[in-house]
């Protein structure tokens, strides 16, 4: 800190801090004041592993230009891909709406840029991929190198994708020796990695916040990346390709007709032009209520080209609301990037009446090729985009074929693991014969390879890309079967729409996905099987929701229908509680019902299962260590459930079945369910593929995503080996643990509950528990040591709980902390503790100090209902998560990361290959 204070009495604020050895920007930021420096470079210095940030003389303003550059050990070197970001210098790369080819930029700046990133790859000796981003000056065309990256990046996915070019596949080649010279093109088959791609059309990037899971948290966007994921999108023009990425976001501002809150004024600084996660949409509204070209700029220091592109589309707007729907009008609206949808809106007609208006003139997409070569060369890649432009290069595949929809962009609640599953999907299709279609959006995945699947789509996920893929894949009016189970909600999502036009989908009908997703409709099915669900009912209105939550007492758990990770879900407490939910955190009307049920805090426990219409095959059980009430996307989740008795195994195993089989599934069910009292109740069943398909796959050697596809194609389990019921319990203890990424959302609350918010998870494996635990403990850095501080700030209603844990963290020699109330419980145990007020700024320490100044290496705060001791919490939780240090909000959590420091290293197991296939089958 002191070197840090000396450069910045030298040169001055702003400054930018970038800590050294991170990612995504992590833990550092744009200082203007005295107070942001301070807070800044102390976070910095935290986050950095090697203690040091780098301090900077502040860009922001400037344009961001990005170079993916390659190089061999011959020094051949080539230039792969350069983009241009939208939003200039002042927000992370990662969290900037990125075009490639980069579009403003003249003759004389990209080469100049292009020679310095050769400069730099040859000076440094990189041998393989490089990411180098740099900074332009408009006004006289000035440049700095901001950051080089000796490495693949995010960058450097979004540049394979963009441009068809494999660099990682590149890379590795060159690793054991190979010349770019000497490396096949994969995608033209003719030519060599030497080529440098050529695009003949434009790509768009648009990052995916998870601003919708956390409305509270703070929006604005600065060098510290807080996006969980990205989409892309390809087409003829940037109009085109930008209004294709929006709808591709799959959240309510999938169009840019949205905006974020009514009663925008005209006056500039009430719109949110601000760099956050809303510009796109603020610049929109901003032209449509006559905001200039020049003042924008102005305020934003966009460059001028792209806020001419954005009053394009606005123009376009106003000639569909007023003018009638013509062929010409229409046609020039899909080439600007209108969706049916948005047209529709426009022009007053359904968005059905739109479409058939399309087809009845032939206004249709072409699917084009990408190729890396702008077809200078014969290609032979499947990876095609769709335009409105005239010659189609994807005739449709010919013989049996079966379209997989993905999941598109990574979010809470929807993340790697769904791609997991259309990927093993795509696979299983084409090792039974069956051409395997993917559609997915997301530049990130294994999915969108252009060699994972027979044919790719680079499209949006929603009705309108997705039955245009469809007819452009039908073949004498035999439209190909969409798979919907492996793509999370967003292929669910889509069952209806699909079904409702008459399209096939394969494995589980749409009517079976409809009653498990909807909330009144599965009821109704449960007590009509005869199995028990916690007491509740399905509601419409405010006042039915009061009506039964009185009639099956508090608390209560809320939930809407067809949503995901736990969206919009929670315990409410009291009615007034309830009231406010019903009325700001969800709409509840006739079209969005919402299931109210009694809130049991027993053990949690979920299936994953296999259904052909004949048996039902459950590879494992799996034990929750939180109790019910903490999402399953959160919670930490034991392979094979080791606390279940022989009759509660037996019953979940039952109940599945029972489920499985009137339910009609063909293909994947997720069901959870809660213990309590001896009985099992159903929580939810899922008719699709979960989160916790490659966790169940991996520790118990079965198959189900490859299973799945085979069962929807017709097969059935007897044939492929598999007898029904229960797969037999492997040698091994399997633990899934969440991770969290709190620390680059500031302003957002960290406790566990009934809404998700995970971004990944980890996995340990052993022989046995203790060792399994040790392992997803650390891998998920909440682990414990002997010896350490711990805070402890306990609610009323957990003290009685929370005692073995403290005993146990006083036995491994942990010194404690605790609050007020806490520490007086402490002392009645008749353990040492410190005293530490929860009130800030009125006494020392208090419990931000002994986070802050590294006393503490832990922190365990429960919730109650109380609203005040929420807000006190608050305050502990985000310190906690800022100096980057476990903070427990369950005590099932902490209490389990405590045996594992009890019980140390000792059986900690290193398993060889052989071994873990032993064991996991």
């Amino acid at each position: 800190m002191a070197e840090a204070q000396a450069y910045k009495a030298e040169a001055g604020l702003p400054l930018v801090v970038r800590p050294a050895y991170t990612l995504g920007g992590t833990g550092g930021g744009i200082a203007n004041t005295e107070e942001e420096f301070l807070a800044t470079v102390e976070s910095g210095l935290a986050a950095s592993p090697i203690t040091q940030v780098l301090l900077e003389r502040s860009l922001v303003g400037w344009k961001e230009i990005e170079y993916e550059v390659i190089r061999d050990g011959a020094d051949n070197c080539i230039t792969v891909c350069n983009m241009e970001n939208l939003d200039p210098m002042g927000a992370h790369t990662g969290d900037s709406i990125v075009v490639a080819p980069s579009q403003t930029l003249t003759d004389k700046e990209y080469q100049m840029l292009r020679t310095a990133s050769l400069k730099i790859i040859r000076g440094l000796g990189i041998e393989g991929g490089c990411n180098i981003q740099l900074a332009l000056r408009d006004a006289d065309s000035d440049y700095y190198v901001i950051e080089v990256n000796p490495r693949v990046s995010r960058s450097s996915a979004l540049a394979s994708k963009a441009t068809g070019y494999p660099i990682a596949r590149v890379s590795a080649k060159i690793a054991v020796g190979r010349r770019l010279d000497e490396i096949p093109n994969e995608v033209t088959g003719s030519t060599g990695a030497a080529f440098e791609p050529a695009l003949d059309y434009c790509v768009v990037k648009i990052p995916r916040w998870p601003f919708d899971k956390f409305p509270d948290g703070d929006r604005h966007v600065t060098t510290q990346m807080k996006a969980t994921g990205e989409v892309m999108a390809i087409d003829r023009s940037f109009e085109a390709a930008l209004q294709k990425a929006t709808r591709a976001l799959e959240q309510s501002n999938s169009s840019l007709l949205w905006e974020a809150q009514d009663g925008y004024q005209h006056l500039l600084d009430t719109l949110p032009l601000d760099p956050n996660d809303l510009r796109l949409w603020a610049l929109t509204a901003a032209l449509r209520r006559g905001v200039s070209r020049d003042q924008l700029v102005g305020h934003t220091s966009i460059d001028p080209w792209f806020i001419a592109a954005l009053e394009r589309i606005v123009d376009q707007e106003r000639r569909l609301l007023g003018n009638p729907l013509t062929p010409p009008l229409l046609l020039a609206s899909k080439r600007l990037g209108f969706s049916d949808v948005e047209i529709s809106t426009l022009s007053g007609l359904l968005p059905e009446q739109v479409r058939q208006l399309r087809l009845q003139h032939g206004i249709k997409p072409v699917f084009k090729m990408v190729d890396t070569c702008a077809a200078e060369f014969e290609a032979a890649t499947p990876y095609y985009y769709s335009s409105y432009d005239t010659e189609n290069e994807a005739p449709p595949l010919e013989g049996p074929k079966a379209i997989v929809i993905g999941s598109g962009p990574i979010r809470i609640g929807q993340g790697i693991e769904f791609d997991y599953c259309s990927v093993h999907a795509a696979w299983a299709l084409s090792q039974e014969g069956v051409s395997s279609i993917m559609v997915n959006s997301n530049p990130e995945t294994v999915s969108t390879d252009f060699d994972t699947s027979d044919r790719l789509y680079f499209e949006p996920l929603d009705e309108e890309a997705v039955r245009d893929i469809i007819d452009n894949e039908t073949t004498d009016d035999d439209p190909p079967p969409s798979l919907v189970q492996f793509g999370g909600q967003t292929a669910i999502n889509l069952s209806q729409s699909l079904a409702a036009v008459g399209l096939p989908i394969l494995g589980s009908s749409a009517e079976a996905i409809d009653i498990a997703s909807d909330r009144q409709k599965f009821e109704r099915f449960l007590v009509n099987l005869g199995v028990p669900q916690p007491p509740g009912g399905t509601v419409q209105s405010v006042d039915q929701a009061l009506r039964v939550a009185q009639r099956i007492g508090y608390p209560v758990v809320v939930r809407p229908s067809y949503v995901l990770g736990g969206r919009a879900m929670e315990i409410v407490r009291n009615a007034t509680e309830l009231i406010r939910y019903l009325t700001i955190a969800t709409e509840v009307t006739p079209e969005r019902e919402v299931l109210v049920d009694h809130y049991m805090e027993g053990r949690e426990c979920e299936v994953d299962a296999i259904c052909d219409g004949e048996r039902v095959l459950i590879p494992g059980i799996m034990e929750h260590v939180e109790r019910a009430g903490v999402h399953s996307g959160d919670s930490m989740a034991i392979y094979p459930g080791l606390n279940l008795t022989e009759a509660e195994v037996n019953t979940l195993v039952d109940y599945t079945t029972r489920i499985g089989l009137a339910l009609g599934v063909r293909g994947l069910m997720n069901i959870q369910f809660v213990l309590q009292g001896g009985n099992a109740y159903v929580l939810e069943v899922n008719p699709r593929g979960s989160r916790t398909i490659p966790f169940i796959s991996k520790v118990t050697g079965v198959p189900v995503a490859n299973l799945a596809t085979r069962v929807m194609l017709g097969g059935k389990l007897s044939d492929m080996g598999y007898a029904g019921g229960l797969w037999p319990r492997q040698k091994l203890v399997g633990i899934k643990a969440p991770v969290f990424s709190m620390s680059k959302l500031v302003g957002v609350d960290w406790y566990m509950g009934p809404e998700m918010k995970s971004t990944g998870e980890v996995m340990g494996i052993d022989r046995d528990f203790t060792g399994a635990l040790t392992k997803a403990l650390q891998a998920a850095s909440i682990d414990l040591s002997p010896g350490m501080g711990v805070l402890l700030s306990i609610s009323d209603q957990s003290k009685a709980d929370s005692l073995p844990l403290i005993r146990g963290l006083a036995d491994a020699g942990c010194r404690l902390y605790a609050t007020e109330g806490t520490a007086a419980m402490i002392t009645a145990m008749d353990l040492p503790v410190t005293t530490i007020t929860k009130r800030i700024g009125q006494g020392s320490p208090d419990v931000l100090d002994v986070i802050n100044d590294g006393t503490v290496g832990a922190v365990v705060n429960t919730l109650s209902g109380d609203s005040s001791v929420m807000r006190d919490g608050f305050y502990i939780r985000r310190a906690a998560v800022e100096r980057r240090i476990p903070c427990f909000t369950s005590l099932d959590t902490a209490r389990a990361a405590m045996e594992s420091m009890l019980t140390g290293v000792d059986n900690f197991s290193v398993l060889t290959t052989d071994e873990y296939l032993a064991m996991s089958g």
